[in-house]
């Protein structure tokens, strides 16, 4: 009998605690205010004014010689001397991965390009996320693990060198024997019987693509100048990590889940004048799958997105759909997007199987010209429903125009005993879409200033 009792008040105990930081702004100026805050606590790493050409290493940049050791040991040499810039000249160089350590700058010269190699032994077996999903797997093209003051920047050209004949075709099945599916069912079957990630071991003949880019348990990070192009699968992909700068930034690649900037479980993220125009989402905050993001509980918080412009894409600001963990403290301003293929501005996507708790999202400033789908969506029925309701509450949006939209200005399809909570919509016009608004379980949700299709906007009845 006192089990019972002491397991039920642990259950209380549970929930309040977990509801406990819930917040509900009052107007604009709170969320910038603090965005204002954790804008001081984001800090660039600094670097020993030291240089490192990988051509000391035996490095050639003919496009054909692989250059794979020779980034190795520049790596190494800089790393072991107390770090600097591991530089890379004008010039195609062709490696497989390659590994940053502690306080290592990959930088690349205007116009050099890192053309990555197509062969999968290039690419060492190491423990990774693989959609939210801890493994052993390929290595990312650019990957760190546990270092801490790390960057890759420059003018230069970072070349996944994917197409369909070449990892993409992994993800639909190129024939009969080239296809995803029955490793990607497997690890999630692995996951659910909660087996360690490390004792998850892929690899050839599993088919499941490596990212562009990828620290893991890392801090004080930087990714800044770059263009980067056909990823095999993600482009840039922090996890479990801390004190994150994207900038300047510009990916370009319309491949199969090509999304753009994936900060999976990290805190304290700052992404400024980036470019997106993906074949996937162009930003997709994440923080875990299922059974693994549940028992890390490693929430996404403390983001920022702004002066950013998006083209192509799921999403703009995309939140989910591996968000277990939870997300919170989302901002996203001054912002434009203009695509008919960007299906929505703000996509929240989660389901029952997913669970974690969403909050705190502010987006204001946004100019958009078109998109498909939904200005503003929230699903809570992504993929199979599950045992874990999920929560998303506390949304701010402001400011935002739209001039020719899709099949929806705001889309919300929810649980009833989970509705959508503290939903506010400011000053927004939208115009051109089929269906102004489709909603169904929300709770305190407003319209202030909006204007959907010419009309005055209005909250319709919750089921």
């Amino acid at each position: 009998m006192y089990k019972v009792i002491i397991a039920c008040a642990v259950l209380v105990l549970f929930k309040v605690s977990s509801f406990a930081q819930a917040v509900t702004w009052k107007s604009s100026a709170e969320p910038l205010a603090e965005m204002a805050k954790l804008r001081k606590l984001i800090k660039s790493p600094d670097f020993k004014n030291a240089d490192y050409p990988v051509t000391k290493y035996g490095a050639v940049g003919d496009g054909k010689t692989n250059n794979t050791n020779a980034f190795k040991l520049a790596v190494e040499a800089c790393s072991k001397n107390g770090g600097g810039r591991v530089t890379v000249p004008v010039g195609t160089w062709l490696t497989g991965a390659i590994c940053l350590k502690s306080n290592v700058n990959l930088h690349l010269a205007d116009s050099a390009k890192l053309l990555f190699s197509r062969d999968t032994k290039d690419y060492p077996i190491v423990f990774t996320r693989w959609e939210g999903i801890e493994c052993m797997n390929y290595s990312a093209l650019i990957y760190a693990s546990g270092a801490t003051n790390i960057a890759v920047t420059g003018n230069g050209i970072l070349d996944g060198n994917a197409d369909w004949g070449h990892w993409w075709n992994w993800a639909k099945g190129g024939s009969a024997e080239i296809s995803q599916k029955p490793a990607r069912d497997k690890l999630a079957d692995l996951m659910r019987k909660k087996t360690a990630g490390e004792t998850r071991v892929f690899g050839d003949g599993s088919f499941l693509r490596p990212n562009m880019v990828q620290f893991i348990n890392c801090k004080n990070i930087r990714i800044s100048d770059v263009k980067m192009l056909n990823s095999p699968m993600w482009f840039i992909h922090p996890v479990l990590s801390e004190n994150i700068t994207v900038e300047n930034v510009k990916v370009v690649s319309h491949g199969p889940n090509n999304d753009g900037c994936d900060p999976e479980s990290c805190k304290n993220v700052l992404i400024k004048n980036c470019l997106f125009d993906t074949g996937d989402d162009c930003i997709a905050i994440k923080s875990g799958r299922d059974e693994d993001g549940r028992r890390i509980a490693r929430p996404a918080e403390n983001h920022i997105v702004e002066d950013c412009i998006m083209k192509d894409g799921h999403g703009g600001v995309g939140i989910g759909s591996e968000i277990s963990g939870g997300a919170k403290n989302i901002y996203a301003i001054n912002c434009s997007m203009d695509s008919k293929n960007l299906d929505r501005v703000l996509r929240l996507k989660t389901s029952s199987s997913r669970g974690g708790i969403i909050e705190n999202v502010f987006m204001k400033d946004i100019k958009v010209g078109s998109f498909k789908t939904a200005a503003f969506s929230f699903d809570m029925f992504y993929e199979i429903p599950g045992n874990f309701m999920p929560t998303i509450r506390n949304i701010w949006i402001e400011n935002v125009d739209v001039e020719k939209g899709g099949n929806y200005g705001v889309f919300v399809k929810a649980y009833a005993e989970s509705p959508v909570e503290n939903l506010h919509v400011v000053n927004c016009n939208i115009r051109g879409v089929k269906t102004p608004s489709q909603i169904d379980h929300v709770k305190n949700m407003s319209y202030d200033n909006v204007m959907i299709n010419g009309a005055v906007a209005k909250v319709p009845d919750s089921k």
